[in-house]
């Protein structure tokens, strides 16, 4: 069972898989991961229905499932499900779509 069917965000929050960075050597010396940033790039695996407005209906997601997007560095919170690590953030920390 996937994070999709275990985790069901609500109103306008999306669940996003964090995406590892290739391991880099510069100089010749590698980058412990220790002293790595946290990633900012994810996929998106599951998305709530949408805000509520202020006349009842919901505004439409503009993310969906299998969208690769760019977050900000500190945005959201970090939860583990079953030993996968998982972002959930508000639609509006989204801040691109990866093409």
């Amino acid at each position: 069972m996937s994070a999709a069917n275990k985790i069901q965000p609500l109103a306008d929050r999306v669940v996003v898989k964090a995406l590892e960075e290739a391991e880099q050597m510069r100089g010749g010396l590698y980058i412990p991961d220790t002293a790595k940033e946290k990633p900012q790039e994810g996929e998106i695996v599951a998305v709530g229905p949408g805000k509520v407005n202020d006349d009842g209906g919901r505004s439409p997601m503009e993310v969906k499932p299998g969208d690769r997007v760019l977050y900000g560095k500190y945005s959201g919170t970090e939860v583990t499900v079953d030993g996968d690590e998982y972002l959930i953030l508000r639609e509006s920390d989204v801040l691109a779509i990866v093409n």
